[in-house]
Parts: C-alpha cells; structure tokens; sequence
C-alpha cells in the first residue's frame, strides 16, 4: 500500500516540503503526499508588511495551491484542520461555507500514515484589554489586505475634504521585531508614494508613526550591533521609537502604556509576540507548551506519537544548549530540507536524523531607504552588511523560496516578467 503522508498548512514550510517530497517520493509512486490549508493561495509571509504598505500587490505574488499541486506530483485539499484521532490515524477537516451560508464542504476525514503539522503562528496580544477589537494584525494576507484598505480610505477621505488644511494620520505599531520595524520604514515610504500621487492632503511628515517596544531595544531577538542602526535609521525617517514601554490598553483611539503614555492612534497595529494555533492543545493528547505549540523531538516527532511531525513556528524543537528552536524562516526551511530526506529514510525503513538549527545571520529591510543585517558561516563568521549590498541579500531571500517552489527556470521569468511590469503599474497599490 502507498505511504500517506498530510501535510496541514501550505506557508513556507509546509509548501517547500510537500513540493519536495511530491518531486521525489509522488514523481516515483513510493508515497501519495497531500496539502492541507484553509487557503488557496500562498504569499510568503515576510512580505505580508509590504502587502499592508501597499508597496506588494499580493495578486501578482500569490500562488495558487491547486496548480502548484499539479506541477509537483501531490494533491491539495482546502480545508481546516479540527481534530485528530490518533488511533485510526485520520485528521478532521471542518464543513466549510460560502459568503452566503451554503454549505460548500462537508466536514470531512482523511487519513495518513505519517501525518506533519505546519500551521505557523499567529500574533500574541498577551490578553492586553482591547488589543482584540482595536488593533489590526498581520499574520494572514486577508489581514495585511485590510490594514492597506484603512490606510487608503484615510488618504481618500482627506483628498475628498473640502478644507485647505493638512490633515493628520497616526500610526501605533506595537512591537519592535522584524514585522514591526520593517513595516514602520515600509510606511513612510508609502506616504511618500501616495503624496507622489496627488494624495497629498496628508504629507509624508504628518504621517506620524510609532513603533513601540516593551524591551530595551529594538529587535530584541538579534544582536544589538543590528538593532542599533536600526533604531537610528527609523529615527532618521521621521519614526517615533518608544523602548521600555509596554502597552496596558488599547482603546478606540490611542495606546496606553504601564508607565502613564497615552500614544494618539487611529491606525494601530499589534505585532509583538508569537503564539501556535489554539486547537493544537487539543490534538488527542498531544505535548503542548504554554503558547500553544507541540513539543517534538530532535527528530521533529511529536513526544506521544512517532507517526506524527510538527516543524516551523507550531513546533517546540529543543536544542543542545536547553532552549528551543526559534521561530525564524530560515529554521522552517531548514526543518522542511530535513524532513524532506526524514520521511524517505521512514519509508526505507531507516533511522531518522536529528535536527540541528543553525543561524546564518539576519536581514532586516528598511523598505527602499536601507537594509542591516548580518550573515554568518564557518568561512566568513559573522559579517556585518548595511545598505545596497544588504538589500540586495534580503531580497535573495524571497528568490531562494521561489526557486525551492519553481525552480531556477520559471524564476527567472517571474523576475524577467516583474521587471518589465514595473514601467506599466504604479508604484504603490492605490486600491
């Protein structure tokens, strides 16, 4: 009988891997691989800032999870995970419904004989009182879509105004990480893009926007040697940094810090922290921890049941030094190489390696004024990069998951065909 092998979530991880495996193991019949998510359509996560700036239309840079399947040798089902029963080893996938209702799927089983969970993260608010209904997040494309929505109606509105007056916009984001600093430089780049544009009732200086960070600094999970040009950069830019100020409440229309701030705020945006999706506490007695993800082994074999994986930002991986694996693309990637070779050697028979994270530095993108970041190795060390030369690794990044999805050819005309797309489109979503 062939292999099963479910693979629940389509973001990077998830999609390198099932395109892995369905090139070798589905090209050659020894396994039948299929994708599970609640989407049909992947964006790569990292670009989700530049998709709520508008400076990425995620139209043009989706994919498409039914024809990806069918170029790659494995078959893709829409659905959302929602229980699992271990002992016939089979996962439920809820009833879905359309805009109207209607029942379009009913709730449905599928089973596997080694089934992998990569359902990523979502952002934590921490239970902060009225983080929920007032701020805006930016862990799916939907999210992203919507934060571009408010910010173009507040453009359009001032233009439509029949005063003389310039207007004001505030923006709060709240978190100093990746998200938060490269969405603050990816904002200020899109107000002057919009002033460009003849929307410039809100000037790029009165397009006030605060990053703030409950920590001592920014990018508290890098070295401080990336974090503090960073800081200084954005202060260059006209962005307020607030460190050491953990936000309380957040109320219609400002932020309230544990030291007595009150930020002004008709945009706000909560990225700091990261949690798992909630029903994996709820997987059929499956290890979790306190936010929410499934504890693994260095195998990436969940710790109550070898027929089941978990990498990515759903998994806790332990690492030699007693810390677990930290929730990084690089690690997902890493992780979805090694499973990738894993689940071959399971179908042979053979044993399972050992997962070991290894950092190869990191990027940061300050939109199209700068990037910092550093880039480590057993040749070079660790090398510190600033501006073009910068720029031009981080964007190497996006490129090295293309290729993991299409390979070199169809990259390249992906580039080919965004570079001469350039001359015809705007150079911001103005919808």
């Amino acid at each position: 009988m062939t292999h099963r092998i479910i693979i629940v979530g389509g973001g990077a991880g998830g999609l390198e891997l099932a395109t892995r495996l369905g090139r070798t193991l589905g090209k050659s019949g020894q396994a039948s691989i299929t994708l599970v998510d609640a989407n049909l359509t992947h964006i790569w996560k990292p670009l989700l800032h530049e998709v709520a700036a508008g400076s990425l239309n995620s139209a043009e840079d989706e994919l498409n999870y039914v024809a990806q399947a069918k170029w790659n040798n494995f078959q893709f089902q829409l659905g959302c995970m929602s229980g699992l029963n271990r002992a016939s080893r089979a996962i439920t996938l809820a009833a879905a419904y359309d805009e109207h209702g209607e029942l379009l799927m009913p709730e449905r089983e599928l089973n596997y004989d080694s089934l992998v969970l990569a359902v990523g993260s979502t952002t934590n608010d921490f239970g902060t009182p009225g983080a929920a209904d007032h701020c805006l997040f930016l862990d799916t494309r939907a999210q992203a879509e919507r934060f571009h929505l408010q910010l173009l109606n507040h453009y359009l509105r001032a233009h439509a105004s029949q005063t003389d007056s310039t207007e004001l916009i505030n923006v709060a984001i709240v978190g100093a990480g990746a998200t938060g600093v490269e969405l603050a430089a990816e904002l200020h780049h899109a107000a002057h893009e919009l002033a460009a544009y003849g929307l410039d009732r809100i000037r790029p200086e009165n397009m006030r926007i605060t990053l703030i960070e409950a920590g001592p600094r920014v990018l508290p999970a890098l070295p401080e040697r990336i974090g503090h040009p960073v800081h200084k950069t954005l202060e260059k830019l006209g962005v307020t940094v607030l460190t050491n100020a953990a936000v309380s409440e957040v109320t219609r229309d400002a932020l309230h810090t544990a030291q007595g701030q009150v930020i002004p705020a008709s945009l706000k945006v909560w990225a700091a922290g990261i949690r798992a999706p909630a029903f994996l506490q709820e997987l059929d007695g499956l290890e979790s921890n306190r936010i929410n993800q499934l504890v693994v082994r260095p195998t990436l074999q969940t710790t109550h049941d070898d027929n089941i994986f978990a990498f990515g930002d759903c998994a806790a991986c332990p690492q030699p030094d007693g810390r677990t694996v930290p929730p990084r693309a690089q690690a997902a990637h890493q992780q979805a190489s090694l499973l990738a070779k894993s689940l071959k050697a399971r179908i042979a028979g053979q044993a399972l390696q050992d997962y070991r994270y290894r950092d190869y530095g990191s990027l940061i993108s300050l939109s199209s004024f700068s990037a910092v970041g550093n880039l480590m190795g057993n040749l070079t060390g660790s090398v510190m990069l600033e501006g073009w030369l910068a720029r031009m690794f981080y964007v190497s990044l996006y490129r090295m998951h293309q290729v993991a999805l299409y390979g070199l050819v169809r990259t390249a005309l992906l580039m080919i065909g965004g570079h001469i797309g350039r001359g015809t489109e705007p150079r911001l979503k103005l919808h």
